[in-house]
């Protein structure tokens, strides 16, 4: 497939600046003291021109502000919607699968032992006798090993 964006560092960046700056950077101050802070701030609603304005406000004022976009304790500056949103995603599955009648099955867990004993109904294509299920294994998952351990097979 094609690199996207120029690669996974691109799109590091790219993201980052969405998801990891503050409400303003360093560069954009101009100036702080005790009473006043100036910085520069961008117009949006000006098309055409100079876009780049420069405000100075009560330093109260400018914290006040700043602190608007601090998020509380418990709060993700990246929202996920949904069901499988992480916050809640154990306890909305587990929700999910009640509510559908679905049970867990996790990937360690051999198959059910009223399985095991099922016959195919398929002949051995060899000798003609019965096909048993001996193992059932789910997708991504190995087979138990049949062999004999290595000290009886030599």
């Amino acid at each position: 497939a094609k690199p996207p964006f120029g690669g996974p560092e691109a799109v590091l960046a790219y993201l980052s600046r969405y998801t990891h700056r503050v409400a303003i950077s360093n560069n954009r101050l101009i100036s702080a003291d005790a009473e006043t802070v100036t910085f520069r701030w961008k117009d949006y609603r000006i098309k055409n021109g100079d876009r780049q304005k420069v405000m100075r406000l009560a330093t109260d004022e400018f914290i006040r502000r700043f602190l608007i976009h601090v998020l509380p304790d418990g709060f993700h500056r990246i929202r996920h919607y949904g069901l499988l949103a992480s916050a809640g995603r154990k306890a909305t599955v587990a929700k999910i699968r009640a509510l559908l009648g679905a049970h867990t099955a996790r990937q360690g867990d051999p198959p059910s032992v009223d399985i095991i004993p099922l016959t195919l109904r398929e002949p051995c294509p060899d000798c003609g006798g019965p096909m048993r299920i001996i193992e059932i294994f789910r997708r991504g998952q190995k087979p138990r090993s049949r062999a004999p351990p290595r000290e009886q097979a030599a």
